[in-house]
């Protein structure tokens, strides 16, 4: 990966994805005694961020690829991007959930044409179900996040951030599945002279913290924290660029991630899901190494379920 690749990446995606806009308020940086501008990946198609690996990982498949159709497995935001993705480019797409996932979440999955497999509620029963379907429709399986044409796709926010925002210190991202933060660390090597950036995550799922302690992939024993687009673990593909390049992760308690939320929701007077809040909590929670900064935070995505909010 150079910085010409994510270049090439960001042109292709273009044309499918929106230029996301850049939020600040003078309060909240009063509050965070630094600057705070929120690049808004809530206002992406299909509401998130995942949009641009989704679309980047099926413009790169074959012909051959394109005609058998694209699996993954998501219970969330990717299962609705890979839709959307394969619907704007003519592509089938299968997507196992899990029989418990929010009724919103697989509705809008049917609204862009995906074909829902449903399984048990574990992932080895999620890895399974999608390899049987891989097997029979000789479909692509695409990961959710530890895929390298994904890794890239994700990294187009950070890339767009930095050329609207070039004096950025930090930019802060949740971590999850690790898509997200490995594609901008990309973006901040290749496109600022000085940004770092620092992953946010909930303490009650901190596999990500605990992996840049141990050097290796760590796992999570429960799955219990309200931002449930970060219950993912780490992978192969980007667990190496995350372990290079990001050298610290902010862990934040339950009530500090729906106090955040709460905040961006009054003040920003947009719609952010839960997961999206925890960069804003960690700012806040270490507000005093970030004074008198330059921030930059991804607002990751807003799609929420409005009979289940926090507050």
């Amino acid at each position: 990966m150079n910085k010409e690749t994510l270049i090439q990446v960001h042109e292709k995606v273009k044309p499918y994805v929106h230029r996301t806009p850049v939020l600040t308020s003078e309060l909240l940086n009063d509050m965070c005694g630094s600057k705070v501008y929120f690049k808004c990946e809530n206002f992406q198609k299909m509401g998130a961020f995942k949009m641009r690996g989704a679309i980047n990982t099926i413009l790169s498949l074959s012909d051959e690829q394109r005609k058998c159709g694209v699996v993954t497995h998501s219970s969330g935001n990717f299962a609705q991007a890979l839709s959307l993705a394969a619907k704007k480019t003519g592509v089938k797409a299968y997507i196992v959930m899990p029989k418990n996932a929010p009724q919103v979440k697989k509705n809008a999955v049917i609204d862009y044409d995906g074909d829902i497999i449903e399984c048990d509620s574990n992932p080895i029963a999620r890895e399974e179900t999608a390899e049987k379907v891989r097997r029979e429709k000789q479909a692509t399986f695409i990961h959710p996040s530890n895929d390298d044409q994904v890794i890239y796709g994700q990294g187009t926010a950070a890339k767009e951030l930095l050329e609207d925002q070039p004096e950025l210190d930090f930019i802060l991202t949740p971590v999850g599945g690790g898509g997200l933060i490995a594609g901008t660390a990309l973006a901040a090597k290749y496109f600022s002279e000085k940004c770092e950036v620092i992953g946010a995550e909930p303490k009650n799922v901190d596999d990500a913290y605990r992996s840049l302690q141990s050097g290796k992939i760590e796992f999570n024993d429960n799955t219990n924290t309200i931002a449930d687009g970060l219950r993912t673990h780490l992978g192969d593909r980007n667990f190496p660029i995350i372990k290079e390049n990001i050298k610290k992760i902010i862990r934040v308690e339950e009530e500090e991630i729906i106090q955040a939320m709460k905040l961006i929701w009054e003040r920003l007077k947009i719609v952010v899901e839960p997961s999206s809040a925890v960069p804003f909590a960690a700012l806040l929670k270490e507000k005093n190494e970030f004074k008198n900064k330059n921030i930059g935070i991804i607002i990751s995505g807003g799609n929420v379920d409005l009979k289940n909010l926090p507050f």
